[in-house]
């Protein structure tokens, strides 16, 4: 039995249940950075929520550490990464809050509908104002859902009872799976032109922070109101404070905010603003149900079991031929996604050269199966909201309708190893090179190309003629954005080129748009690789 380190109130049930099942649990609140090194050296497994910061440091002075457990969702308090090195496996309770947050977003929604804080506001003040806090009907509206993951989806069947049209943007969902929840899919543009109410449901990535911006604003249906209990910076909070004032939007319900916590944000003076102070999980129900979960997942690792919401592989169990290319396949994964700017409808994942071998040589190495997986993992993290993890990134995958194939050659050109994924209209391929060993991206939509995957990379297609990388370059310099790496690569096929670049950060939507006006220039894609 082991030693399981505490240092974040969880649920009594969970931590019950670790002692039930043998385990001795030390619980230490409030640790100290240096407190918490010293505290880990004995323990088999630390159980965190979001204050304590698991570094590389913590990990290195678990001795005897084999699991991190996040009782919530996010994991940006880890350093996955480094835990994955080590061969210690990190674990979080994905789905303890889904109900409340989905609950949270249509209780924000009908407040900011009938104004119900406010009215309770005034009313306690001693007034009594029925004609100001005239509300609106949900019956008969239509609710556009931005992200139609688990949150997503169970808001929609919510919304169904109260009458409400549904309408949504997921282009990691197939038109199928919308049907049976009777919503129907639509571009973001248009979502914001129909919808009377919107509610977002999204992860906080490169691709969707300040993904509601002033321009999105300015399309949407005047009068638009406006649900937020994801994320804070999906919505620029500057652009949608102006358009509260000018009278375009009719009103926000915030729970989340850019910077929290939010006591300064102009929104609040707006008095058809509604918010409430990030309490999406806070509700006894989720907090029991995170506990008890993380609980679950650490005594399954202790036991060496399966553990459903493992979100790491421990390097430990890889084959060694594959744990160099474990952030390259993930890297490809994501790259493909951003490609496509959603999920393709399909996927074929090539394995080529020594990659495909097994050590004497002969049939299939077993660890493409896991390159595969992280593949996936790496084409799912860059747009759903939904948790993903090496566990269920293949029910993910027969869920949202994308077909995987996987082909393995032990003969390879070029390459003593290459990894290749493809799809109907893309594809991108990446090998690990020299002693270090370095990781490169060398070709892209079959156009040879050698750049390092970076964190801001660009993909342009243009015509294959003299002057297009001086206009490219150019137009990002006058940017202010500086270009680390570049490749060019021709078509195989003639008169076509490619350029991948790495640039030192994004480019803004009004940078991308002049790049895509300019002449010669066929196709731009941002891509994202952290």
């Amino acid at each position: 039995m082991g030693v399981v380190l505490v240092t974040e109130k969880i649920a009594d049930n969970g931590l019950q249940l670790l002692r039930d099942a043998g385990h001795e649990v030390d619980v230490r609140l409030d640790l100290s950075p240096g407190d918490l090194v010293e505290a880990i050296a004995g323990a088999n497994a630390i159980i965190i929520r979001s204050a304590t910061k698991v570094t590389g440091e913590v990990i290195d002075a678990g001795r005897n550490l084999q699991v991190v457990g996040r009782a919530g969702i996010g994991l940006d308090n880890v350093d996955v990464e480094h835990a994955t090195s080590k061969g210690v496996m990190v674990v979080n309770a994905p789905q303890s809050n889904i109900i409340s947050a989905a609950e949270h977003a249509i209780g924000l929604m009908i407040a900011q509908a009938r104004n119900i804080p406010q009215a309770h506001m005034a009313l306690v003040g001693g007034s009594w104002e029925r004609s100001k806090w005239e509300g609106v009907e949900l019956y008969g509206k239509t609710l556009g859902i931005v992200g139609l993951g688990h949150v997503g989806a169970l808001v929609a069947q919510r919304a169904l009872a109260l009458g409400m049209k549904l309408i949504a943007y997921d282009p990691y969902v197939t038109v199928e799976r919308a049907k049976r929840m009777n919503v129907q899919l639509t571009s973001l543009e248009d979502l914001m032109a129909q919808s009377d109410f919107i509610t977002i449901h999204l992860p906080k990535t490169k691709e969707t922070m300040g993904l509601i911006d002033a321009e999105l604003l300015a399309k949407s249906k005047p009068g638009i109101r406006i649900v937020n209990a994801a994320r804070g910076g999906i919505i620029d909070e500057a652009a949608l404070y102006e358009s509260i004032k000018s009278g375009h939007v009719g009103g926000a319900a915030l729970d989340v905010f850019a910077e929290e916590p939010a006591t300064g944000s102009p929104l609040l003076s707006l008095s058809s603003v509604v918010v409430t102070p990030h309490l999406g999980a806070s509700t006894t129900e989720a907090q029991d149900k995170a506990g008890i979960t993380i609980a679950e997942q650490v005594i399954l690792a202790l036991a060496g079991e399966l553990v459903p919401f493992a979100v790491n592989l421990a390097a430990g169990s890889l084959p060694e031929s594959a744990k160099p290319f474990l952030p390259l396949a993930v890297s490809l994964g994501r790259f493909l996604a951003c490609l496509h700017e959603g999920l393709p409808t399909s996927i074929e994942i090539e394995y080529q050269g020594a990659l495909a071998k097994t050590p004497d040589g002969s049939g299939a190495a077993p660890g493409t199966s896991v390159l595969t997986l992280a593949a996936l993992k790496g084409i799912f993290a860059a747009g759903t909201e939904e948790p993903v993890s090496y566990v269920n990134v293949s029910q993910l995958a027969e869920d949202r309708g994308l077909e995987v194939r996987e082909t393995v050659t032990t003969a390879t050109r070029d390459f003593v190893s290459l990894m290749t994924i493809r799809s109907p209209e893309h594809s991108v391929s990446g090998t690990i090179s020299g002693p270090k060993p370095d990781t490169r991206i060398v070709m892209v939509d079959d156009h040879m190309v050698e750049v390092p995957p970076s964190p801001n990379m660009l993909v342009v297609r243009n015509d294959d003629r003299p002057g297009m990388i001086g206009i490219v370059g150019t137009i990002i310099g006058k940017a202010e954005v500086s270009i680390s790496s570049m490749a060019v690569g021709p078509s195989l096929k003639g008169g076509t080129a490619l350029m991948v670049l790495s640039t030192g950060s994004s480019l803004s939507p009004d940078v991308l748009g002049e790049l895509r006006g300019s002449n010669g220039i066929l196709d731009v894609h941002q891509v994202f690789l952290d």
